[in-house]
């Protein structure tokens, strides 16, 4: 679809912001993967070849007798003696040596001689999930090294997967928090405006008592109460956060519905909704794109601090804040901090040049040189 004209000359303005363009296109990329997390670092194989048939197990649920073992319990891939039964095909030797028998395989495979090795697995390029406990003994964190890039946390975690599932999640739930928070308050300030006289009172002291409300304790009550999850952690981010883009788009609003086209689409008959939406918002949406960025890296942030102070989601769940904290307890593995630091400065920076580059794109004033 062709774009007009106008979103045209927006799209030259925001690529001529060469670094807002190319925070968009390695923004895009990184969240992309992340989107793509269980494919670039899990703890279950890709793919699985037994017997000639391919098994996704990242996927679909797969017991142990499905690959010759004995427990209808799901495989656990990362033990020698499963992965033994796949690449053998379920031979007997797999329970007596399982680590000889893969070696013996592999040796065969390698010299490409009559192997015994009939199966295959496909790792992700990251053998480890957010939750996955490494076996590698010594004392936990551990420190970066060939199999643990960015080390170990204090339960002996991986890093750096922990960072590519919760990078997604901050994201995402910026992103939620952002548009969800950003349609009620659009909504309740162009009301506002628009209409004037005892609507923006009533609104106003409403608003006014809401703001007044003590956001942190109400999530302090709620956690105490119920368990703590990510859509209740929206709801609640959204409950408190739809006043902040209201005063901006009730200023907009209040200037606007007395200019000269707006009285005369009123005299012509036409419906306030639709003055509203296509004649009002419009010019109202530059000031409230200035507002966006403060709104998505504030809600990263809040995430951050509400799983910092132990208030936001699950231990287990895969945490930045959760990460932070725990590079505070534990100053002898300065790579928590550093990981830490490193991906909140790269995201924030990284949202703030984008949506930099989207205000003056929509800023009329500005020109594509």
């Amino acid at each position: 679809m062709a774009l007009s004209p106008l979103n045209q000359r927006r799209w030259r303005n925001f690529k001529s912001n060469r670094r807002a363009y190319w925070s968009l296109v390695i923004f895009s990329i990184l969240y992309g993967l992340s989107l793509c997390a269980e494919v670039v670092a899990n703890d279950k194989p890709l793919l699985a070849s037994y017997k000639g048939e391919l098994h996704a197990p990242f996927l679909f649920f797969y017991p142990e007798t499905a690959f010759g073992g004995d427990f209808r319990t799901e495989a656990d891939y990362r033990q020698p003696e499963v992965q033994c039964l796949i690449v053998a095909a379920g031979s007997e030797a797999c329970w007596d040596d399982p680590e000889g028998v893969l070696a013996e395989a592999e040796t065969k495979a390698t010299a490409g001689g009559e192997a015994i090795q009939q199966g295959w697995i496909l790792w992700a390029p990251i053998p480890f999930s957010y939750n996955t406990i490494v076996d590698k003994g010594g004392a936990a964190p551990g420190a970066p090294d060939q199999m643990n890039w960015l080390g170990t946390d204090d339960t002996s975690r991986d890093v750096l997967a922990r960072i590519i599932y919760g990078f997604r999640l901050s994201v995402s739930f910026a992103l939620i928090t952002t548009l969800l928070t950003s349609v009620i308050g659009i909504a309740a300030g162009a009301v506002q405006g628009y209409f004037g006289g005892l609507v923006d009172l009533v609104f106003q002291r409403i608003i006014e008592l809401w703001g007044a409300t003590p956001t942190l304790y109400v999530i302090i009550i709620v956690a105490a109460i119920f368990q703590m999850s990510f859509w209740l952690l929206v709801i609640l981010s959204v409950l408190f956060g739809w006043t902040a883009l209201v005063g901006v788009v009730r200023a907009e609003f209040l200037r606007a519905r007395n200019f000269e086209y707006v009285r005369a689409a009123r005299a012509l008959g036409v419906p306030d909704r639709v003055i509203m939406y296509r004649h009002v918002l419009p010019n109202a949406m530059v000031a409230t794109l200035t507002m966006l960025p403060f709104l998505i890296t504030g809600a990263i942030a809040s995430l951050a601090t509400l799983d910092y102070l132990g208030f936001g989601l699950p231990a287990s769940a895969p945490s930045l804040g959760e990460l932070t904290q725990q590079a505070k307890q534990n100053i002898q593995a300065p790579w928590l901090a550093f990981s830490a630091f490193f991906t909140f400065a790269l995201m924030l920076s990284m949202l703030v040049f984008i949506f930099e580059g989207v205000r003056d794109a929509f800023d009329p004033r500005k020109t594509f040189r």
